[in-house]
């Protein structure tokens, strides 16, 4: 098992890579986080017995999301830069990754677990994107949205910020609401012994590798070109902008923001 902000534990035999966000309260996706998340598939995409990898958040929170303060006019490109990075790397990752989610699963959280293969949820799950209401947007809640939950869903989170009912992350095929329980981890040990554990490893990876592709959720396709504009867009229009940093700084600062709309 190793420790730091993402602790790793291999289980059932090496077919199974249980990462845990322990990064305090909030879980807050800060970009040392990142960086161990990203080490730590990294270190483990060529375990050849491998079906599957779990991410969950430590203290019953997924994660509140990227952090605010690197969101910050003089850090935001590079914040994206690393976030984006460990996205696509759950993105590409060659077996089934799934987001067990439990509380809040927020902003860049709720990005991470989009770009997961199976999104594992709680009856207390929270889902919502609230970028807009800080004077900036998700990418890629822009980029793969209308892939993973349908146009008029992603338009309206993006919008507006509202969450995502769990009734409409289940309708959407997006999320499966696990069964009520205290132990969330022993329920979705049950759900991947069903579905994925007793799977063919090299069978798993030629298939993930082929319907990432097809469903427009890989390098070349959704996390290429179509996020490459959301971020270009975000740090040409948004981190120059009044508004862009108002949001932040209003947020940081617990007071109302006071737009100039420019």
């Amino acid at each position: 098992m190793s420790e730091g902000p993402v602790i790793a534990e291999v289980l059932e035999g090496g077919k199974l890579l249980w990462l845990t966000i322990a990064a305090g309260k909030g879980n807050v996706l800060s970009s040392p986080v990142l960086q161990a998340l990203t080490a730590e598939l990294e270190s483990h995409k060529g375990d050849k017995h491998l079906r599957a990898v779990v991410i969950q958040g430590s203290g019953g929170h997924f994660s509140f999301g990227a952090s605010v303060e690197e969101h910050r006019k003089d850090h935001a490109a590079a914040m994206l830069t690393t976030f984006h990075a460990s996205l696509r790397a759950v993105a590409a990752f060659p077996v089934p990754v799934v987001a067990l989610v439990e509380g809040k699963c927020l902003g860049g959280a709720f990005e991470l677990a989009l770009v997961c293969h199976v999104v594992l949820a709680t009856a207390n799950a929270n889902f919502a994107c609230p970028e807009i209401k800080l004077g900036v947007l998700p990418p890629v809640l822009v980029a793969l949205g209308p892939s993973r939950l349908g146009g008029a869903w992603t338009e309206k989170l993006v919008l507006t910020g509202c969450d995502l009912p769990l009734s409409a992350a289940e309708s959407t095929g997006f999320a499966t609401i696990l069964p009520a329980s205290d132990d969330a981890k022993a329920t979705a040990l049950q759900w991947l012994h069903k579905n994925l554990l007793g799977l063919s490893a090299h069978s798993l990876r030629v298939t993930t590798k082929l319907v990432r592709h097809c469903a427009g959720a890989d390098q070349e396709t959704g996390l290429g070109p179509i996020l490459d504009l959301a971020e270009r867009t975000y740090v040409r229009e948004l981190i120059p902008s009044h508004d862009g940093n108002e949001g932040i700084e209003a947020f940081l600062a617990r007071r109302a923001p006071q737009w100039q709309d420019q």
